[in-house]
């Protein structure tokens, strides 16, 4: 039985929905699934896209699957009363490694601290950016809409790694996943209230939120990860512009310009 990291916010729920698969499922925010995978305590897990390419030489991704958007995605905030232009200190989450690197391309002269201490802006992802969407009225900037305005492409907060070699499952689970997702997409309803139930927000904004995920690792996200990979390189982040070492179900890998 495959152990398959789960990442502990709602937006896992259209691929969960529903799963036919024989899993052991373990339950993180990413940097905890992070440094699972790393430790060999999961066989496969959504790991923080920066992380998969620091780590590229060790790990395989499943080809057609990510976490992704195409713009704003509602669950990665920089909260701050201060203009984007003016912010020169961020109190950054510690359960994600993409969206701190994010925010080191999107604001390179930012200072970092950690979350709870005083600073300009504060960085929250998951579900404790969706609930401060509800709570609190200073302005909040969609880290996945700046970046669709700087970029022109969607972001790729996740990926699905697993280690190599990989189990000989992996590909035959990446096979339900999706299986899983089309069941979501197909009955948009019921995911959206039974993730109402399970989560505690309205069933409606859920539904809206649900829409603003991709998860196919089609050729668009494959070139907005690359090109997060190389600002990130840029902003020092990374050393280098890894490969995109895919699992060998497909004929050729992609590699960076």
């Amino acid at each position: 039985m495959i152990r398959l990291g789960r990442i502990s916010y709602v937006n896992m729920a259209p691929l969960f929905w529903r799963l036919d698969a024989p899993v052991e499922e373990v339950p993180g925010v990413p940097t905890e699934l992070n440094r699972a995978l790393l430790a060999g305590e999961v066989d496969l897990a959504p790991i923080s896209s920066i992380e998969y390419a620091r780590n590229a030489g060790r790990l395989r991704i499943l080809p057609r699957l990510c976490v992704s958007s195409e713009g704003a995605v509602d669950s990665i905030q920089l909260v701050s009363r201060a203009p984007l232009g003016s912010i020169a200190s961020v109190a950054v989450t510690p359960e994600s490694a993409t969206s701190v690197a994010l925010v080191r391309i999107l604001l390179p002269e930012a200072e970092h601290v950690a979350l709870g201490e005083p600073a300009d802006a504060k960085l929250l992802i998951g579900d404790a950016a969706l609930q401060s969407m509800f709570e609190d009225p200073t302005p909040h900037h969609d880290l996945g809409r700046l970046w669709r305005e700087r970029t022109g492409l969607p972001m790729v907060y996740a990926v699905f790694a697993c280690a190599d070699p990989a189990p000989p499952e992996t590909a035959a689970l990446e096979d339900a996943l999706l299986a899983a997702h089309e069941a979501a997409r197909a009955n948009p309803e019921g995911l959206a209230r039974e993730a109402s139930a399970r989560y505690g927000y309205p069933a409606g904004f859920l539904a809206r939120y649900f829409e603003k995920l991709r998860y196919r690792f089609g050729p668009r996200e494959r070139a907005g990860l690359l090109t997060f990979f190389e600002l990130a390189r840029d902003a020092g982040e990374l050393d280098r512009v890894p490969e995109l070492r895919f699992l060998a179900t497909e004929t050729q890998a992609v590699t960076a310009a």
